[in-house]
């Protein structure tokens, strides 16, 4: 049975004395209920089990979830019965579906099952059991809401580093109110143990050591970290909680991938790039709670999920199923912007990829058919345009390159002159500060040819088709560690949508280069203190940005507004912290947008 099944209502049963027991509940102990289930269909009653991985549940529809579980006896490769229930109580006196599965080695002896005949809007929980009656830790998951829900909310997190410390950001969604979770990718890293690699300064003193001690390349590497990551409580807590709507990004292949190699892979020592990848598409499938839309593939992950009336969710990737090399991975001296402006310029860049026409044609059929008020984007990498001035980048890169004092005062001037330069009326500037204003004079740049910048012609076609369409657009993203509000515009600065970008859980972000003091240059706020959205940040399009904390995003949406609470945790060097709102951003239908 590969460790799945497919769903299987009480009412799709035919009626015999298990289920009566079952349905009635209380009449006869769990433990007895379990094993007379599991002997009834034919299964052994090795037990006990342990679930040491807990439970988790995802992608859920209107009318059926996925739910997941991790079963084995302990030291033993042998096949474990299981027993799964769905109820409307926490006490599991009203069942409400039904069924057994097999826990095999095959799949590491993970387990889902596709429950269906469920009710829209609707609060389950569920449990699993093995032949002897041992219980899985207890579930809650539910439903998508129904066509008339008035109000949706749900947690957005992304880039969950194990070895940088604590999830207290995921202990904090926990207890947020959220209904749902959308993870954005990142879900595990790859690297291994060597304190000198990224994160790992600190992780033996916090007992946060990588498993195993290698960089991940192998079918056993790649479940052994799952492995790991999923024993962390703070983690089980948060799937236990609610369903997860995930996506993959690129550490969980291997940094900075692409549909045909990496950046972090080496064929010499590492073996085939297709081989790993297959590897690690497979086992995303087996720890994930995500809905496999082509068995026959399991490259494919885009989905989409109609969140009522209020919002239809597009699952986007961004990464592996259609992506070409990124312009900076040919190591160019200038990161492959010389490359970028090339392609921009002359208009070759029209075939390179961050998805599949395929998956492009999914996507704008989809947005076009939805009667939703909002069409939301869960997307791996930032899609709003990060240009930063050439002028500050040059000096950053020499900074760079050579990080004297005076290298390092002259980017903070390079700094100073371009956004005292903006913030000056036109008619007042000087010569130099017309200069460095101008486009022409001084191009804006993306600092980020991973992101949608390294891919602006698809994202321009995409983003005329919104236009077109006249959809209200948000995206969600993550990788970039930092927490970001900013404008969705076109190459010709036409404002089509906005973009909430929350900060990693634990991934280091710009404080870890010295750069956590950049944010109120980013967005402006140097120049207005406490106003956002002025537009006279160093980057046109960005709103809001915190450039030093880790957390998550709160997403409270309904037909009139989509508000975004960025929560920062105060520290994940302890597993005592403290959560705070930085910033709360309400996008109304009407395009207005408020801040607090």
């Amino acid at each position: 049975m590969h460790g799945v099944t497919s769903g299987m209502t009480m009412q799709n049963q035919t009626p015999n004395r298990r289920t009566f027991l079952i349905q009635t509940g209380g009449v006869v102990a769990a433990a007895t209920t379990a094993g007379a289930a599991l002997v009834a269909c034919g299964g052994s009653n090795p037990g006990p089990a342990e679930f040491k991985y807990g439970v988790a549940s995802g992608d859920p529809l209107a009318d059926r979830i996925i739910l997941w579980t991790h079963a084995r006896i302990a030291s033993t490769d042998e096949n474990v019965p299981l027993l799964w229930q769905v109820s409307s109580t926490d006490t599991f006196s009203a069942i409400v579906a039904t069924g057994t599965m097999t826990s095999t080695a095959e799949t590491a002896f993970t387990n889902k099952v596709d429950v269906t005949g469920l009710t829209a809007g609707a609060t389950y929980f569920y449990r699993f059991m093995d032949g002897s009656g041992n219980a899985s830790p207890v579930g809650t998951t539910r439903t998508l809401p129904a066509t008339n829900a008035t109000s949706v909310k749900f947690a957005v997190m992304s880039c969950t580093l194990y070895s940088a410390g604590y999830f207290n950001a995921y202990d904090a969604a926990a207890k947020s109110g959220a209904q749902y979770a959308i993870h954005l990718g990142d879900y595990i890293y790859e690297y291994g143990s060597d304190p000198s690699k990224f994160g790992n300064s600190e992780a033996v003193a916090l007992g946060r050591v990588t498993a195993p001690a290698n960089d991940i390349v192998s079918l056993e590497d790649y479940r052994t970290r799952y492995a790991l990551y999923r024993s962390d409580p703070q983690l089980q807590a948060l799937h236990a909680a609610m369903p997860w709507i995930t996506v993959w990004d690129d550490h969980e292949f291997t940094n900075n991938a692409w549909m045909d190699g990496a950046e972090n892979h080496n064929s010499t020592t590492q073996g085939s790039w297709s081989a790993r990848k297959a590897i690690a598409a497979r086992v995303y499938h087996e720890w994930m709670p995500i809905r496999t839309p082509d068995a026959s593939n399991l490259f494919k992950i885009y989905r989409r999920f109609d969140f009522g009336n209020i919002f239809t969710l597009h699952m986007l990737d961004t990464r592996i199923e259609g992506r070409d090399k990124q312009y900076d991975g040919y190591g160019d001296a200038d990161g492959g912007i010389g490359r970028y402006v090339t392609a921009l310029t002359s208009g070759s860049d029209a075939t390179h990829r961050m998805m599949s026409t395929t998956q492009q044609s999914w996507l704008t059929s989809g947005m076009a058919a939805s009667t939703a008020t909002w069409q939301i984007l869960g997307n791996q990498d930032i899609m709003a345009r990060m240009w930063f001035p050439a002028s500050v980048l040059q000096a950053q890169a020499t900074a760079t390159v050579s990080p004297t004092a005076a290298n390092q005062q002259a980017v903070l001037k390079a700094i100073s002159d371009f956004l005292t330069a903006k913030a000056t009326p036109s008619a007042a500037r000087t010569p130099t500060q017309v200069g460095l204003v101008g486009t022409s004079t001084n191009p804006r740049l993306p600092y980020n040819l991973d992101a949608w910048d390294g891919y602006p012609i698809q994202r321009e076609t995409i983003l005329q088709t919104v236009k077109a369409q006249g959809k209200k657009l948000i995206t969600l993203s993550g990788d970039s560690h930092n927490a970001w509000f900013a404008n969705v515009t076109t190459l010709a600065g036409e404002k089509v949508g906005f973009e909430f970008a929350g900060s990693s859980v634990t991934s280091p972000g710009f404080e870890s280069a010295g750069l956590g003091g950049l944010a109120s240059s980013l967005d402006g706020t140097a120049v207005a203190p406490g106003v956002q959205g002025t537009g006279l940040g160093l980057v046109d399009d960005l709103n809001y940005v915190d450039s030093i904390r880790r957390g998550y995003l709160l997403i409270t949406a309904t037909t009139a507004s989509v508000k975004g609470e960025y929560v920062f945790v105060d520290t994940i060097k302890s597993k005592s912290y403290v959560a705070v709102t930085g910033k709360t951003v309400t996008v109304a239908a009407s395009g207005a947008v408020s801040y607090s």
